[in-house]
């Protein structure tokens, strides 16, 4: 008699469902409301020039603000390229090679975004 330990885990495919369906969601309408927030500022009557772009992410609470409208964007991509990678490269060798490029990417975008949004 032969015993079933469970079924076989797959370990690629695009079968991650609600939770990156809700992310993108939830980044999406993130970045749109800061979106609305940068173009109310803009709008304000001034002259818009670096002072006034510096003026804007002078305050920490803007800073952290930008920095997780950042993060919600490094998200959003990498659901969106994982997704297409799942679904396009068919050779785990290269896709593998593809995902890992994109997380080093996107990570070192993060550093580049919180060093120039705490350089301001």
């Amino acid at each position: 008699m032969a015993i079933n330990y469970g079924s076989k885990r797959i370990v690629v495919g695009a079968h991650y469902g609600l939770r990156d369906w809700l992310a993108q969601r939830v980044t999406a309408v993130l970045m749109a409301l800061f979106t609305v927030a940068i173009i109310v500022q803009v709008l304000l009557p001034g002259e818009l020039d670096y002072y006034r772009w510096a003026g804007i992410f002078a305050h920490q609470w803007m800073k952290v603000l930008t920095f997780v409208t950042i993060a919600a964007i490094l998200w959003h991509a990498w659901v969106g390229v994982r997704d297409v990678l799942m679904d396009y490269v068919q050779n785990v060798g290269a896709r593998l090679v593809l995902q890992v490029a994109a997380i080093v990417w996107l990570v070192a975008c993060a550093g580049w975004a919180l060093q120039v949004l705490w350089s301001l």
